[in-house]
């Protein structure tokens, strides 16, 4: 076995594993990560997970499973269970470590043993446009609380969890998908905000720490992810964090590995992560297993330290055993997610099914089908609308097709978006009546008058519970005769 191969989280496409994969597993390859695209329900999932450990009985299968909006295994229907921002804002710790829970123990059921969640960041900046309804809240020490919950309601399960994104995402205002965020934020800044979560997470007994690929300047001038002073420094030698460390994924363009170079994977190694998410393409994995054991040959990186790595990824493996746990409490999420509701509506619910303008579209880490007109016309048959993703030229004669009927528009995070801004307020006034429903943060509310109902995310019970409020019954509820 190589202790290299146990320091590295593999991808691949489809449903089921490629050749390359199982001989790479039977080399004892740390970790496997899945997507949506790996999983069409629970019998297959499990049936994969058994044929994974099958080549390597200690490997760590990993998914991105918050609730909400991000989700995997119940991409293909929409999260049973709500983000993180209904969570805080119910404000019930208890009910997070249960709602935790029970995603643990459907990921146990799965032969899931590795969930990389919850979020940690505290959402400081309001036109930050990943995090958002991924964070608890703004308060710091809500967001430490309910991280500490989630933390300790997965891994009761023996589902290990990954507090992200280290040392914290939430100031920025771009996306590390797309391109690398810089924060003005000093160290000691990061100590009295980003950090409390993380500090509340170690104390719960977190197992794993992912990385933010963010810089720093006051502090480094390189990303955290390859922060030999944010990993080895602060993470390992002060705060004294002895679990594994996950970079987020090397492909993002913060860091931007590829098939033509793995200069992030080498260089995050260096600077003391243990678990490497590589790109998905096979190319790109490929090169970043040449790259890292060119670089441990030529001494960049040391080999003790690859060791170590390894040996945590290991301890990690040995202690997330997957067993089989309680049953799942699907309503627990639905319960959750209506309570997590903002209503500011002075009549509800509607006296007729609505029209709808739906710009309240996901963000590109959602997989899930569905929008709230969709949600709405399962409840309903009655509800007619239409979706939007720009402004479009002729709004006017759109708003005309709701004449006579209550007018429902769908807006996310307008506060931070123009074209949803213009769109809310050319159609409220027009149509001053209209009902404002919000499915990113509550940030937008001061935009939408005094008709606004916030669903604090756009996961599937997120959008059914306020289907409940508008109509009077959840969704999937047949319409009276």
């Amino acid at each position: 076995m190589s202790e290299l191969d146990g320091c590295l989280l593999a991808r691949f496409a489809g449903t089921q594993p490629p050749d390359w994969l199982r001989r790479w597993l039977d080399d004892g390859l740390g970790g496997v990560l899945l997507f949506a695209n790996n999983i069409t329900g629970p019998a297959q999932l499990r049936e994969l997970t058994t044929t994974l450990r099958g080549h390597h009985p200690q490997v760590l299968i990993a998914v991105d499973e918050e609730g909400g909006t991000v989700t995997r295994v119940e991409a293909r229907t929409g999260s049973s269970y709500p983000g993180n921002a209904a969570l805080g804002a119910v404000g019930d710790t208890g009910l997070t470590r249960r709602v935790a829970a029970s995603i643990g123990a459907m990921l146990a059921e799965g032969g899931v043993n590795l969930d990389l969640a919850p979020v940690a960041d505290v959402n400081s900046n309001p036109v930050n446009p990943i995090i958002g309804v991924r964070s608890f809240g703004a308060d710091p020490g809500l967001v430490a609380a309910h991280t500490a919950a989630f933390v300790e309601g997965i891994q009761s399960h023996l589902v290990a969890a990954c507090a992200k994104h280290f040392p914290g995402h939430g100031r920025t205002d771009t996306d590390s998908h797309v391109t690398l965020p810089v924060v003005e934020a000093s160290l000691a800044d990061l100590q009295a905000t980003d950090l409390v979560p993380f500090r509340a997470a170690f104390e719960a007994g977190v197992r794993s720490i992912m990385t933010a690929h963010v810089v720093f300047p006051a502090v480094d001038a390189v990303p955290a992810t390859i922060s030999r002073r944010f990993l080895a420094g602060l993470l390992r030698e002060e705060l004294g964090f002895g679990g594994v460390i996950v970079t987020d994924a090397l492909e993002m363009a913060a860091i931007g590995d590829n098939a033509a170079s793995a200069e992030g994977a080498v260089r995050s190694l260096a600077a003391g992560a243990d678990l490497l998410c590589l790109p998905a393409q096979w190319a790109a994995q490929q090169r970043a297993r040449d790259s890292l054991a060119c670089a441990v040959h030529d001494g960049s990186v040391p080999t003790r330290q690859v060791e170590e790595s390894a040996a945590r990824v290991r301890a990690l493996a040995a202690w997330a055993r997957a067993d089989p746990a309680p049953a799942a409490e699907p309503a627990l999420g639905a319960a959750a997610a209506r309570r997590g509701l903002l209503v500011s509506l002075p009549e509800v619910p509607l006296p007729r099914p609505p029209y709808v303008l739906d710009a309240g579209g996901r963000g590109m880490l959602d997989g899930a089908a569905g929008c709230l007109l969709g949600a709405l016309r399962r409840a309903s048959p009655g509800v007619d609308g239409i979706r939007l993703t720009r402004l479009p030229d002729d709004l006017d004669e759109i708003i005309g097709h709701g004449a006579g009927r209550p007018l429902v528009l769908v807006v996310r995070d307008a506060h931070r978006v123009p074209w949803q801004r213009e769109l809310l307020a050319r159609v409220l006034a027009r149509r001053p009546d209209a009902v404002v429903v919000g499915t990113g943060t509550t940030d937008d509310r001061p935009l939408a008058g005094g008709r606004y109902l916030g669903t604090r995310g756009a996961g599937r019970v997120n959008l059914e519970a306020a289907v409940g409020v508008l109509l009077g019954r959840a969704a999937g509820a047949a319409e009276p005769g």
